[in-house]
């Protein structure tokens, strides 16, 4: 038995098998499982530090491939392998890959949210990059042209698996964006895990986030997650949904441009009343109700005037005829005898003193002129600047005037009991109306009632 044991531990062997059990518990000094074929099952053995330098979890299922040697316990005759290394076998392998990119890529910040990019909500140019052969195409066709004819179809037919795909579908991003997409549609039907290894592609990856437009992916397998779908702006389960998300539906698009009008509409309501509440103000204010307030001081100043100078200028001229009396009375009682003389002289100089008190109250009349002149100039200067205004604002209200609009054509219809008619809705035949125009009113008679559709223009 010892020379058997001997004999057996010696050997290094290679092997595959599925994980059936695992035992890993903590403070364990190693991790114990079984592997087994379609034949037979083997315990195994392995030290926790190679396990754990090795970078692999087991679990059940999971195909791998051990390197290590059979040890014999010979006293119970119980035979175990004792493990080197261990690695995932197959497809096994391929997902340990994936997982080490993805955590690579991560790192680098690529996967993260904020990043990605919103889409666009109405396209103009779709990019489409899939093969030209299979379901997925004619889905993706068929869900644009469905939902959002009006945009253009940027397609890139390139190989979605095998060798040399993942650099086909590097090129074909790259052919869109520069032909002009706006958003970019990458997307394939579903396949093995083996399959969609390209979308798996680290320069893929780089690509799709270098990319100048958002990137949408749609790769039909649902349980798995590719590297791509990780890195892209928006994934979407499958190749139609990718789709509906870069495309919104037509009914959206009325219903949002119905939207916009009600709006616009009662945006502009608003703005009409604003104006109207200003004009009130405006024309409500003291300078408008009542203009000549602004000159009532003025006004005031000059009657004030006008009277001091009445009262002044007879003064002055009493007063000096008075003292040229008394120079006359004088010189006639000093000299008797030359008084004959002297006398034309007196009566010449009292004319020029008369000439100098009439010219002297000509000069204050043309200075009362003067001031009166510069203060109707001074209050025009004042008014000028609201006369245009005025004038801006009486127009507008008077464009707001339902008289107004009767003017440029419209008529306004009432019914027998005065109220407006705006609707055919309570309006019967036989019933009579009054039709007001722009120069009367017409009495008339309702000989039929007709009413008039209308209805938002849709695409398809």
């Amino acid at each position: 038995m010892g020379l058997a044991k001997n004999a057996l531990e010696e050997v290094v062997v290679r092997l595959v098998g599925e994980v059936s059990e695992v035992n890993d518990k903590p403070g364990y000094k190693a991790v114990y499982f079984t592997v087994k074929d379609e034949k037979a099952s083997l315990p195994c053995m392995m030290w926790m530090n190679r396990y754990q330098a090795s970078g692999v979890a087991l679990s059940v299922g999971a195909l791998v491939e051990l390197t290590g040697r059979f040890s014999l316990y010979a006293a119970k005759g119980r035979m175990n392998f004792d493990v080197f290394s261990v690695s995932l076998a197959g497809e096994g392998q391929l997902r340990l890959q994936v997982a080490n990119l993805a955590r690579e890529l991560e790192a680098m910040g690529l996967m993260d949210p904020a990043r990605k990019r919103p889409l666009p909500a109405y396209p103009e140019a779709i990019g489409l990059v899939t093969s030209p052969r299979g379901a997925a195409v004619h889905d993706v066709l068929r869900t644009l042209r469905r939902r959002y004819p009006l945009a253009r179809i940027l397609f890139a037919g390139v190989p979605v698996e095998g060798p040399g795909a993942a650099d086909g579908l590097v090129d074909g991003l790259a052919k869109v964006v520069f032909a002009g997409a706006e958003v970019v549609l990458l997307v394939r039907g579903g396949g093995s895990f083996e399959d969609l290894m390209p979308f798996n592609d680290r320069r893929l990856a780089r690509t799709i986030a270098a990319c100048p437009v958002p990137v949408v992916t749609g790769i039909g397998h649902e349980p798995d997650t590719s590297i791509a779908d990780m890195v892209a702006d928006v994934r979407a389960s499958t190749p139609t949904a990718a789709a509906e998300a870069v495309a919104p539906a037509q009914g959206e698009i009325a219903a949002r441009i119905q939207g916009l009008g009600a709006a616009m509409g009662h945006a502009e309501s608003r703005r009409l009343d604003a104006l109207s509440i200003k004009m009130e103000r405006v024309a409500s204010l003291p300078l408008f109700r009542e203009p000549t307030r602004l000159f009532d001081g003025e006004a005031l100043a000059l009657d004030d005037l006008s009277d001091r100078l009445g009262r002044a200028l007879p003064e002055a001229l009493r007063e000096d005829r008075h003292r040229l009396g008394l120079i006359g009375e004088a010189l006639g009682r000093m000299l008797p005898g030359l008084l004959s003389a002297p006398r034309g002289a007196v009566g010449a100089a009292a004319g020029r003193l008369g000439y100098l008190g009439e010219h002297f109250g000509e000069r204050s009349r043309q200075q009362l002129d003067g001031a009166r002149g510069r203060l109707m100039r001074a209050g025009a200067a004042m008014t000028d600047p609201y006369r245009a205004s005025v004038a801006v604002s009486a127009a507008r209200l008077h464009d707001l005037s339902p008289l107004a609009i009767i003017g440029r054509g419209y008529a306004m219809a009432k019914g027998e009991d005065g109220r407006v008619v705006s609707s055919v809705d309570g309006v019967a035949a036989g019933e009579r109306l009054v039709v007001t125009l722009s120069d009367g009113e017409l009495d008339c008679t309702v000989n039929d009632v007709r009413r008039i559709h209308s209805a938002v223009e849709a695409w398809g």
